[in-house]
């Protein structure tokens, strides 16, 4: 019997673990600090088990993964090279959601050497975004086109009839990664031009695009969209821009956060004790006594009736009441996002991912392809998020473990090796893109 070791039992790790289980060929042993958390995930399993972990305890770690023949990193991406090497010293295979580090990148050849694979970016974004742009652009290559343009856009959204507070969105977990992002640069290319925008204009000038049976949202840059040309064989295209889908009003609404000063991580001395009323007075340079809503949309540049200026006053930083205890405003706005945009018991979320390729034929005709995933978390039960991010991962080790994947080295799932089995396995579970081709006059 193969033994898998999983490391987390975070919140998407369920589905994932699940799947696993149900395999009766193979071994699941779910390691977690808390050991509460992985017991919940075996519970009722035969061929599951729960252990405690402390990454930090390098001695254990190691003897835990010298026992197993396969390993899951679902632990934060800073542990994954740690982790890395001792399955390189054992022999061990290798599985992580989570983008490829420089770090991992340097151990390719030696796990070539050993016979292993680590494979990486095996869940949604990245994971499936990677597989199913693939399986068109290798398809498109295959008939004698090529690809001119290439956008990939996705996003984690409260569904519909869950969507219903003024900011259209809700956090699964600490929202202090999602609103740092907001500082992110950006950098793509579009129609043969270098496109670079800084982190503070981010958020200034989202397309919005239409999706069939759901309506419009904003979309805005995510990160750096160079690496996907060579890494998709994308040399020949005009455009490679991948991009981050919202709710309406989002990002002018961060963006004016970000103006504001909100997104500052810096500590400071004045913010003990005081109130959102006093905190946001001091930031705009007006009294607290004074008008602090009106000074804000004056400062901002905004009417005070402007939609931004209600979805703040809704935050309550024109309010009365305490801010949370700690010494940074960036800590501050996490903690009061959290408490006003959280998932209640049985919404549900959804997943939008969406890729667009404009192709040239052979004959020289266009066409235009679209590839379309959306897909909703299940009320009660596990959210689309935690299944599109671990039912990857999931089917990629069953995969492994039958020695239906054979590739060595550190990998990602762009060889059709590893996406054709594992999205034919998705669709099965109700995961499944759904392709159009129209031609271009």
């Amino acid at each position: 019997m193969i033994k898998i070791l999983v490391l987390g039992a975070g919140l998407v790790s369920r589905p994932g673990v699940n799947y696993l289980l149900q395999q009766k060929n193979l071994s699941i042993t779910v390691a977690s600090r808390t050991v509460s958390k992985a017991e919940k995930l075996v519970k009722g399993h035969e061929n599951g088990r729960a252990q405690a972990v402390d990454v930090e305890n390098d001695q254990a770690l190691a003897a835990l993964i010298k026992e197993h023949d396969i390993v899951i990193s679902l632990l934060p991406w800073i542990h994954h090279v740690k982790v890395a090497g001792m399955c390189l010293e054992y022999g061990k295979n290798m599985v992580t959601t989570s983008y490829v580090s420089e770090g991992m990148k340097k151990l390719d050849q030696p796990v070539r050497e050993k016979g292993l694979l680590f494979l990486n970016e095996i869940g949604v974004d990245p994971g499936i975004d990677h597989m199913s742009a693939m399986k068109i652009i290798h398809a498109v290559a295959a008939e004698g086109g090529k690809v001119l343009h290439f956008f990939s856009y996705c996003g984690g959204l409260p569904a519909p009839d869950n969507n219903d507070n003024p900011f259209g969105y809700k956090f699964s977990w600490s929202p202090r990664g999602v609103i740092l992002a907001s500082r992110n640069s950006a950098r793509f290319l579009e129609n043969g031009k270098m496109v670079e925008i800084e982190g503070k204009n981010l958020f200034v000038d989202p397309i919005v695009e239409e999706i069939e049976g759901l309506g419009k949202f904003e979309v805005y840059p995510n990160r750096d969209s160079m690496p996907y040309q060579e890494l998709y064989g994308l040399q020949e295209a005009l455009t490679v821009k991948r991009g981050t889908y919202r709710n309406l009003g989002w990002c002018a609404t961060l963006k004016k956060i970000v103006d504001l000063g909100l997104v500052d991580e810096t500590p400071q001395t004045n913010l003990k004790g005081v109130t959102f009323k006093k905190m946001t007075a001091d930031l705009i340079g007006c009294p607290e006594d004074g008008n602090v809503k009106e000074a804000t949309a004056g400062k901002l540049g905004i009417a005070v009736d402007a939609e931004i200026i209600q979805r703040l006053e809704w935050l309550g930083l024109f309010s009365d009441e305490p801010v949370a205890a700690f010494d940074n405003r960036l800590d501050i706005l996490s903690q009061r996002l959290q408490e006003k945009l959280f998932y209640k018991d049985g919404e549900k979320d959804m997943l939008i991912l969406r890729h667009r390729f404009i192709v040239e034929n052979k004959d020289k005709s266009q066409d235009l392809i679209t590839s379309t995933m959306v897909d909703f978390g299940i009320p009660g039960g596990d959210s689309s998020m935690a299944r599109t991010v671990s039912l990857p991962l999931a089917i990629a080790t069953r995969l492994i473990a039958e020695g239906r994947i054979t590739m060595k080295g550190v990998q990602t799932p762009v060889h059709a090796e590893i996406y054709e089995p594992v999205l034919d396995e998705l669709e099965t579970l109700n995961i499944k893109m759904v392709e159009k081709r129209i031609p271009r006059k």
